[in-house]
């Protein structure tokens, strides 16, 4: 939202903002409030047909008199010009801003119906506000309006039926909108295919884990089984060493064995020698 709030009657002061940057900024403001600015001659000095995409526009409390010198606001939905000094010309909206749905003309000089007749050609027209003008003093005023004003559904914030209007009525619609959409999808449960979808997914995953784990315990068994053949060698080693270690024993005590002999033989006879002598 783009305001001018810094041009006041208390402060006037000067905006001052480069040719080319200014026409930038308004062809793409969508926007506008220019409450509280200072009105000369019936006009805010840089409102222009160059706003060409506004679709709000505020101008409440900038002593407005009169609406002939309002541009040409074709996207212009809403608009606001309460606590102004308007009391009639009510038929420039219709030309300049044909697409008006929201109109606030509430706090003006506005006293009688035929002042009001003029909003007839705003086809769109669907919120009027008058609260505070004197117009509200007249007898049956509300029945007056609505039948006047065919096309609108609230008055002074209220319909027909004496019921209060939303803040926004187009927000409102959209948000009511998405809430059915969000019922109707809850309601028709989740599309079709989604439950078979989530089914093959998960016993993908249960394969996959299965997989992985078949895998893992025949790596698991290998290591076992080459562990124990490795451990069946090693015994089958250990037992050689010790056979072998055992043999060289017992040839090495027979050899000690058959030199004692030898011995004993060669000193018997080293004995008979002696005696023979």
């Amino acid at each position: 939202m783009w305001a001018l709030s810094s041009l006041t009657r208390d402060q006037p002061h000067t905006l001052c903002i480069g040719r080319q940057s200014l026409n930038y900024w308004t062809t793409r403001v969508t926007e506008l409030v220019l409450d509280n600015c200072l009105c000369v001659n019936g006009e805010i000095e840089g409102l222009n047909d160059t706003f060409k995409k506004l679709e709000f526009l505020s101008m409440a409390n900038v002593e407005l008199s009169s609406l002939a010198r309002l541009p040409s606001l074709n996207k212009l939905r809403k608009l606001e010009l309460s606590d102004n000094i308007i009391s009639g010309g009510l038929e420039v909206l219709a030309e300049k801003c044909p697409n008006l749905t929201y109109l606030n003309l509430s706090g003006n000089k506005i006293k009688d119906l035929s002042t009001v007749e003029a909003l007839q050609n705003l086809k769109n027209l669907k919120s009027l506000d008058l609260f505070n003008c004197e117009i509200t003093n007249l007898e049956d005023y509300r029945e007056s309006i609505f039948e006047l004003l065919q096309q609108i559904t609230y008055l002074d914030g209220f319909d027909q039926e004496d019921n209060e209007a939303p803040d926004s009525e187009e927000e409102d619609d959209e948000d009511g909108d998405e809430d059915d959409e969000e019922e109707e999808e809850d309601e028709a449960g989740p599309p079709e295919g989604y439950e078979e979808e989530e089914e093959e997914e998960e016993e993908d995953e249960d394969e996959d884990e299965d997989e992985a784990g078949s895998e893992l315990g025949e790596g698991e068994e290998e290591v076992g089984l080459s562990y124990l053949m490795k451990e069946e060698i090693q015994d089958e080693e250990d037992d050689d060493d010790y056979v072998e270690e055992g043999e060289e024993e017992e040839e090495e005590e027979e050899e000690e064995e058959g030199l004692r002999g030898e011995k004993r033989k060669r000193d018997a006879e080293d004995d008979g020698e002696e005696e023979d002598d």
